[in-house]
């Protein structure tokens, strides 16, 4: 199994990449960017899956124990990343036209110059994994002190989110929260500093809902969506209809009807209701599959990583994919409330399909040098015994 995990990977990728170029040539048809006939989301879809597929190759031929060196670089670039989205906030304050960053409904997630735009958060999320796994492959003996085990590493964290939860992005906010804090508990870190961070984290949150009145809405919005379906509820109400008219064997690829202007974003954070309405159960639980499968492939990749650096990274990555997949599934369903997040390779949006496959790449490079190749085979790995604390 250890050998075929990053078949298993594989496979489950390119499954959710083709459902995803299959429903966004079905949903985009209608969309107000998509064109009519022309299809223009699907072309600048398969465009960004171009590229990135090139950056996953480039991360699968690239030694994962480099990003150990290039830790607090790599992290210092998603911080400068993240400021940089702010410049919609400042332009706001003073008066003039942003340059580079974009403000949409709200949320102040995009850079970019024209029609290029690109969302830091998601690369930043990336960023932070290699940081948190580094520090503490660094402070392999110390993650159960106070210090090392939640102050310094909660204060690496504590940045990210708080910068990503200013862009009024409690959704990438609340995943990194997660991720980080999985991280520091495989890492080893005492339960009651995790208590800590997580009643820290939940205030914090709580805080952010009730300063963002339409965030808190959408909370009390699940509690009784029927009764908001004209407003705020709108999209999850339509969702649930969606489900439930796809039945078991769905209405047929290209035959839904709430696509039809019913459901907005359709083609992006709302594809999964689609997925339901035209492939039916068979097509939910076929996309649930692909995603538990890279779950469990993940998962085996990193308990085989050569060392502790790859271990925390490998699950890290993984974690992100799944917990990314499952919040979406729970706001489609209506039992989270609407956070604004991607299907993860199935959802239209470049960002977000280029950090993905970033992520493979990196998972499939952890995998040839903990399983694939024996010992003898890894000279990379050998050289960096000065510098790796494990090895």
């Amino acid at each position: 199994m250890a050998k075929r995990s990053v078949l298993f990977l594989l496979l489950a990728v390119a499954l959710l990449i083709g459902l995803g170029i299959t429903m966004l040539a079905s949903t985009s048809f209608f969309t107000k960017e998509g064109g009519g006939e022309e299809y223009v989301t699907v072309w600048k879809q398969v465009l960004w899956m171009g590229v990135a597929f090139v950056a996953c190759i480039v991360m699968a031929l690239i030694d994962f124990n480099l990003w150990y060196r290039w830790r607090w670089h790599l992290f210092s670039l998603a911080v400068f990343g993240l400021l940089l989205c702010y410049e919609s906030h400042l332009a706001t304050l003073i008066g003039y036209k942003p340059l580079i960053a974009a403000k949409v409904n709200g949320a102040a997630r995009w850079i970019g110059v024209g029609s290029f735009r690109v969302q830091p958060s998601e690369f930043a999320k990336i960023f932070l994994i290699i940081a948190m796994a580094g520090w503490f492959t660094t402070h392999e003996t110390l993650e159960r002190t106070l210090k090392h085990g939640l102050i310094l590493p909660g204060a690496v964290l504590g940045l990210i989110v708080a910068m990503i939860g200013g862009e009024v992005d409690l959704g990438n906010a609340t995943v990194a929260a997660s991720v980080g804090a999985g991280i520091m508990f495989v890492a080893g870190t005492r339960l009651r500093y995790l208590a800590i961070l997580f009643g820290s984290g939940m205030a914090a949150l709580v805080m952010g809902i009730f300063l963002a009145p339409n965030r808190f809405e959408r909370v009390m919005a699940i509690t009784h969506l029927e009764e908001v379906k004209d407003g705020i509820g709108l999209q999850q109400w339509v969702s649930w209809l969606a489900f439930g008219s796809g039945g078991l064997h769905g209405r047929g690829l290209g035959e839904g009807r709430m696509k039809l202007s019913y459901l907005p974003e359709a083609h992006t954070d709302f594809i999964f209701p689609m997925v339901g309405e035209e492939l039916g159960l068979w097509g939910v639980l076929g996309t649930l599959s692909a995603f538990i499968a890279l779950l469990f492939a993940g998962m085996c990749i990193s308990s085989y990583a050569p060392n502790r650096f790859g271990k925390l990274l490998g699950f890290g990555l993984t974690f992100l994919l799944s917990f990314e997949a499952l919040l979406n599934m729970g706001v489609t369903t209506a039992l989270l409330p609407n956070k604004g997040l991607p299907l993860p390779f199935v959802s239209y949006g470049g960002s977000s399909l280029l950090a993905a496959m970033v992520a493979v790449g990196i998972l499939i490079n952890i995998h040839r040098q903990g399983v694939h190749l024996s010992w003898d085979q890894l000279p990379v790995i050998r050289r960096t015994r000065r510098w790796t604390p494990e090895l």
